[in-house]
């Protein structure tokens, strides 16, 4: 079972998510919080695997309170997708962000994404993700050549279709090895390039091609 926890001042909401995630069969909501700071407090007394935080929250919000979580897969739910703060989320290294919006299957799979250790972002945040890399970030550009710099040449080939949003199982194909050697070369990027999950690589990748050039250059 997945021990979730779920974050929302609004107790309609919060209540709506819990039926949602327990419908599931392999998801257990263990608590249930009213703001970030509860959150924060009843992750670490009930150690749980993944938390689905709601960003904006009193006394403290969803993004202060996932950069104060050690262990437990965080998850950003919202009502809104603005840039800033998928931006935000994104850097601080949660593994997911899905807006209210979404659909009852989307918000399971977000969470069993999570706590597989794999990131997460709904299709219209996504399409954020994709436009992040400012052009012309000349900063960015030059960290993000270094930083790629350590990858093989294999390496750069399975970071570039991660960028593009393929699964392990896909990116296995299109390069003809198991799903396992592509678990192990993403575990090993992500390492390389000190990201927390994919999105940051994909991220790096971009900010790399921004400044006009691409991984196999290096």
């Amino acid at each position: 079972m997945i021990k979730t926890l779920i974050a929302d001042d609004e107790p309609l909401i919060a209540a709506g998510i819990r039926t949602v995630l327990e419908s599931a069969g392999d998801i257990d909501v263990v608590a249930v919080a009213r703001d970030g700071r509860e959150a924060v407090q009843a992750a670490r007394r009930h150690r749980i695997d993944v938390a689905l935080l709601d960003i904006a929250m009193p006394v403290m919000d969803g993004l202060a309170a996932a950069a104060e979580l050690r262990g437990p897969r965080v998850v950003l739910l919202t009502a809104f997708g603005d840039e800033d703060n998928v931006r935000r989320a994104v850097r601080r290294g949660v593994s997911g962000f899905v807006l209210k919006t979404c659909t009852p299957d989307e918000l399971i799979r977000a969470v069993r994404a999570a706590h597989a250790g794999q990131a997460y972002l709904s299709p219209a945040v996504a399409r954020q993700v994709l436009d992040m890399a400012a052009p012309g970030d000349d900063e960015r550009g030059r960290d993000a050549a270094r930083r790629l710099a350590a990858l093989t040449a294999r390496e750069a080939d399975v970071l570039a279709l991660v960028a593009e949003g393929l699964s392990n199982a896909q990116v296995a194909r299109r390069v003809h090895m198991t799903e396992a050697s592509v678990k192990t070369y993403v575990s090993r990027i992500l390492a390389k390039l000190n990201c927390t999950n994919r999105v940051q690589a994909a991220l790096l990748l971009r900010d790399h091609r921004a400044g006009g050039r691409t991984a196999a250059d290096d």
